[in-house]
């Protein structure tokens, strides 16, 4: 008697579903960079950048603290988890204050004042210093593509803010590429946790404890708020960002807990290909080089391609 033939099906790999996340991260991180342009500038009129990011960041730890309470009360293995052990404890300290609190003030008070362009090259630097951390930390390994992505990339970031010649050193940049380096050093913490901690555990730590830092902060330097100047397009504009940068965070910890942390966050320079899409078709500014665009198109290609290059479909009996 003739056995039936086995059933297969193909599952999307760990990585594919990293790929997606961090594509999705990406183009979040694209309309990220553009509505805080925005944003920052609107608070300027009723409070200091860091009061903008203060608030932005509650709205976003709240939004972060209702979707893992909603997946964790669906059973879930993915919701909130409390930290195992003095290690974990710290290591989830440790993402709150130079992940969701200290970058976040130094990057958002140097974006009001430099501009979104070199705001743009200066985040997306944020590739490099992780590279060199992950090689360096997490013994990441990286082969000829990585190289090649991340070398597109950079030139690709270079070309669209005009040469690095049209980058301008002055107090908001080096408050930036101080807020990049922290990111950095926090994505290596986090990619150790994510381990063992649920992404939107990390996620909810990050920037529940962040704000929570920023608040304490506003308080200690006696930080004030216009409320006779705050109008709904204020709060409208917080809701906004904190939205967007709730699922910024979601989705960049999911990915960055299914695959390699140069991968991921190559894939995340994508998004100035958004940012440049807004900004044309949004705000009516010029289009920016081309070979700029078709340079951080290729890295980002190259980038998923090194990414999914040892993919394995998994059959299912």
């Amino acid at each position: 008697m003739n056995e039936e033939p086995r059933a297969t099906t193909t599952k999307p790999s760990r990585r594919s579903v990293g790929l997606a996340f961090a594509a999705t991260t990406a183009v979040i991180s694209g309309f990220a960079v553009f509505i805080n342009g925005y944003g920052v500038r609107s608070w300027t009129e009723v409070a200091s950048a860091t009061t903008y990011t203060t608030v932005k960041n509650a709205v976003a730890a709240v939004v972060l603290v209702a979707l893992a309470g909603a997946v964790t009360r669906s059973g879930s293995q993915r919701g909130l988890r409390r930290p195992v052990g003095l290690r974990q404890w710290a290591g989830v300290s440790g993402v709150a204050v130079i992940g969701g609190a200290i970058p976040f003030a130094l990057f958002f008070e140097g974006f009001a004042r430099a501009s979104s362009s070199q705001a743009a090259f200066i985040h997306k630097t944020l590739v490099v210093w992780v590279v060199i951390l992950a090689v360096i930390i997490l013994r990441e390994r990286i082969g000829w593509l990585h190289v090649a992505a991340v070398g597109l990339l950079v030139w690709g970031q270079a070309a669209l803010l005009g040469g690095v010649g049209r980058l301008s050193l002055g107090s908001g940049e080096v408050m930036m590429f101080g807020a990049t380096l922290l990111w950095s050093t926090e994505v290596i913490i986090a990619k150790k946790l994510l381990a063992a901690v649920p992404p939107l555990t990390l996620a909810v730590a990050r920037m529940a404890g962040g704000a929570g830092l920023l608040v304490l902060y506003g308080v200690a330097s006696s930080a004030t708020v216009s409320f006779e100047a705050m109008g709904l397009s204020h709060i409208l504009w917080v809701l906004l960002t904190g939205a967007v940068l709730a699922a910024y965070v979601a989705t960049w910890y999911s990915a960055l807990a299914r695959a390699q942390a140069v991968d991921v966050t190559a894939v995340l320079v994508g998004g100035a290909l958004i940012t440049a899409a807004l900004n044309v078709g949004v705000r009516g500014l010029a289009v920016p080089p081309i070979a700029g665009l078709v340079l951080v198109g290729c890295g980002v290609f190259l980038a998923g391609a090194a990414l999914l290059a040892r993919q394995r479909p998994l059959g299912v009996q």
